[in-house]
Order: C-alpha cells, then structure tokens, then sequence
C-alpha cells in the first residue's frame, strides 16, 4: 500500500467511524481549554478533569487568575504531574494574557507561543479546537500512532511528525484528525499491547503489513 492509499484508507474510516470526534477535556470556554491543555501535559485528561472544576469555579478567567499567588493554583492543582511548574506558568500566562491580550485568548499559535507554558502543541490545540484552524497537535499519543501505522517516515521530533500529516491530510479534516489519532493511540492502538486484532485499520497499518498477522512489535515505539 502506497502512503497516499494508506492516507486515504485511514482517513475515510475516521471520518464514518468518528465525525464529530473531540478532545475529553472538560471546559466552556477558550480561557479554560487553554488551561486544561496546560495542565494535561504528562498528565490525563481523567485527572485533569478531576481538577479543573474547582480551579475554574475560583479563577473563571485570565484576571482572576493572575491575582492569585502561585501558591494558592498550587493548592488546586497538586494532583496532576509537575504542580509546582505547571503553577507558575498557570500564574505567568493569566499575567500576560490579561495585560498583553486584555483576557482574550490569541487565535494563532504565534501568540500562544508567547505565553510562559505555552508550547508548540498546546498552541495547536488551541487553534484546532477553539478556532477551528488546521494546526495539527502532536502529543505522544499522535507521535506514536503515526509512526506504527505508517502516516510518518523516519520523523524524529513531534514537528517532523507534524509537517508529515498536515502534509498528507485534507485541510478540513485537520482539527478533528489529532482528536482521530489521540482516541485511537488511547484506546486502541495502545504504546504496550494495542489491540490489533480489533484495529479498524489494521487493512492499512504498516507495521501489521510488515508483521503480518504477528502482534505488533512496541519494543521501539
């Protein structure tokens, strides 16, 4: 199978399988997916949503939360992983977002940039989620996914991963294809025993055409 068949192949099963696929990160607004992406980084989302309830019931938005002290976010969030940083960046993007952006949370990955926590794959997030642009966000779950069934070659960061599928899948379908490979790299094809036989697309993964009917091989992964 040639990559543009296999694109083709995976692409159409998502889209029947999973139309209206979403991030599992509770939030109402722009303000608090900005957050809750923050906080999920190393973390899950189930724990991150355990969180963020209280957090946004005491900070609802930017303002509020740059008036609080770092020790205080500390006090809500020290269940998810690296508190004590995640805290100060929490307090430092509250800050800049409030006094450079007047609260608004920016809708390009530039300006997101600029925020202290901020990274590349947040900003993605982001923008794929709230303002609907095709950036494709590369977690460990995409970066996994994409290299077992062959939608990246020989990609060595999350940004060589990134420029491979933005490359290879249609625009439009961009902001829901990182909610396609994260669900699937969750649930299904697993980092330690992914449930091949059960793989939707399985017809189209690389590593299962190399292997044949053999489980897949995660040691390098």
């Amino acid at each position: 199978m040639t990559t543009k068949e296999r694109y083709a192949y995976i692409i159409q099963y998502f889209r029947k399988q999973m139309p209206e696929a979403s991030s599992e990160l509770h939030y109402r607004n722009p303000f608090e997916l900005l957050v809750a992406v923050m906080l999920s980084a190393q973390c899950t989302d189930k724990r991150v949503n355990m969180v963020t309830p209280a957090l946004f019931a005491a900070y609802p938005d930017a303002e509020s939360m740059a008036k609080a002290s770092v020790e205080d976010l500390l006090a809500h969030i020290r269940s998810v992983s690296y508190p004590n940083s995640k805290a100060k960046h929490l307090q430092g993007m509250a800050a800049m977002l409030t006094q450079r952006f007047q609260g608004v949370v920016p809708d390009n990955i530039e300006d997101l940039q600029q925020l202290p926590g901020v990274g590349r794959k947040t900003a993605n997030v982001v923008v794929s989620v709230i303002y609907q642009k095709p950036a494709m966000a590369v977690d460990t779950h995409v970066f996994r996914v994409a290299a077992r069934i062959g939608l990246s070659t020989n990609a060595k960061t999350p940004l060589e991963t990134e420029r491979q599928l933005v490359a290879h899948i249609p625009e439009a379908d961009i902001p829901r294809a990182h909610h396609w490979l994260i669900l699937h790299g969750r649930y299904v094809c697993t980092a330690r025993k992914p449930q091949c036989d059960s793989c939707g697309i399985r017809h189209a993964c690389k590593q299962a055409e190399t292997q044949s009917r053999k489980p897949c091989d995660t040691s390098s992964i």
